[in-house]
């Protein structure tokens, strides 16, 4: 009978650096390799790309994947199942060592090439395959990754649904149950209530918000909260800066739509900015208006902002980035006042992003938020919704899919145990069908 094993890598100590290892016999899928900032950004000048995986693993920055070498059996491929850096951030730094291709979705995969061109210490030659969601891989003979559409912070976002002759082992890490989203369709529900008929043997899911009652909003509903805040400042003569994740393609497109009703042009400044909308725009997932400026390197983005202070600032919408009071990123240098553009009484700074819940970026945000009230600047906080399910959308998810075993991923442990408390409201036995696992250890399902 074919063994079917899990083995949490990262991201089951903490959230970030996600990595999952699912074993059929001898045959090893991989789920993500990702990379956790906050590790990073503590020590100063730091180059990611030049950097050697053993130093960034000691960091606690990427995962541990010495783990795998205790594990029996090869790599058939590393999947990826979205294009956000805790999930394809450390690709450059540990693919080379699996001779197996990378497959992802085609909006990942461009991601991925692109992560990869950066890396300056590791030759990562892996094929990168794309697949369409909805798509099929056959790994081997008797393995298949299927991928399921559904819906994030980011396009082309998917479940993995791998097929062994042992049953399906779904991966569904981060996800929102929207069914109004406002860039690509909704989750496929026909295909996964067709999935929860099937024998599923385990489900890996993502636990980040599983203690936040009720369920996530859709993001039509973050598009008019940035439309009502934007638009609330319409008549103001003071300069409007918008910060949120470039990965938010959704998001950005909300605002860009929000800058034309107020005859503002939209300029997209930062180098993750740039790299993440221009590539939606060149695949199609988005139009861009054809008074849209957009710059990624530092001398393109200080003279666009020079021109904005001369020309004024109520001709402009620059969206930036610095949501997180990360160094360097646009608007910490705002703040910091290493930009030709200054904040000055009565300017607003909005706000289109959480706080990730984690010290380092509490910190940067608070140290960012306190410098721009000190000049003046009025904040508009949280203009946002979650890109994760909350507790009724898993419990949801868990009533669609019944697998016979479940493991929460993709958090702290109080995340963990947030989700097992669910799974058990839906007749899960902790330790029996619901299990914690943490970073190093293996499951046999």
């Amino acid at each position: 009978m074919t063994e079917i094993g899990i083995i949490a890598v990262g991201g089951y100590n903490e959230m970030g650096k996600n990595m999952t290892a699912i074993r059929i016999d001898n045959d090893i899928i991989v789920m993500d390799m990702g990379l956790q900032l906050d590790r990073v950004q503590i020590h100063e000048d730091v180059e990611i790309d030049k950097m050697h995986s053993m130093d960034l693993i000691r960091m606690g920055a990427i995962p541990d994947d010495m783990v795998m070498k205790d594990v029996g059996g090869t790599v058939k491929a590393i999947v990826c199942t979205h294009g956000h850096l805790d999930h394809i951030g450390a690709i450059p730094k540990l693919a080379h060592r699996y001779k197996a291709p990378i497959i992802a979705t085609p909006y990942t995969a461009e991601l991925v090439k692109h992560e990869i061109s950066d890396e300056r210490r590791f030759d990562v030659t892996n094929e990168v395959i794309p697949l369409k969601l909805g798509g099929r891989y056959n790994v081997t003979p008797d393995i298949q990754i299927e991928f399921i559409r559904t819906q994030h912070s980011i396009p082309d976002s998917a479940f993995a649904a791998i097929h062994t002759p042992q049953g399906i082992v779904l991966y569904a890490s981060d996800f929102k149950l929207d069914r109004m989203p406002t860039l690509g369709q909704p989750p496929d529900f026909h295909r996964l209530r067709a999935l929860g008929k099937e024998d599923i043997k385990v489900m890996i899911t993502e636990s980040t918000n599983s203690g936040h009652l009720g369920k996530t909003p859709s993001e039509q509903i973050a598009k008019d909260l940035v439309r009502d805040v934007l638009l609330g400042t319409e008549e103001t003569e003071s300069g409007v800066v918008v910060t949120t994740f470039s990965s938010h393609v959704a998001r950005i497109n909300a605002i860009i739509q929000a800058a034309q009703e107020m005859d503002r042009i939209p300029v997209l400044l930062g180098r993750s900015m740039d790299r993440y909308l221009s590539t939606a725009k060149n695949m199609g997932y988005i139009k861009f208006p054809q008074n849209l400026e957009i710059y990624g390197n530092r001398n393109g983005i200080d003279k666009a902002l020079k021109r904005i202070s001369q020309e004024g600032k109520k001709k402009y919408l620059p969206i930036v980035t610095g949501h997180q009071g990360e160094p360097d990123a646009i608007l910490t240098r705002i703040a910091n006042g290493d930009t030709p553009f200054k904040i000055e009484s009565g300017d607003k700074v909005v706000f289109s992003a959480n706080t990730i819940p984690n010290p380092m970026t509490m910190a940067n945000r608070y140290a960012l938020e306190t410098k721009l009230k000190i000049q003046g600047a009025r904040i508009y906080d949280n203009v946002h919704v979650s890109g994760h399910a909350s507790r009724e959308d898993h419990w949801e998810l868990l009533r669609m899919i019944k697998p016979d075993q479940v493991i929460p991923s993709h958090g702290n442990m109080m995340m963990h145990a947030d989700y097992v408390e669910l799974a058990e409201d839906a007749g899960y036995v902790f330790g029996d069908t619901v299990h914690i696992m943490r970073n190093g250890e293996e499951m046999i399902v």
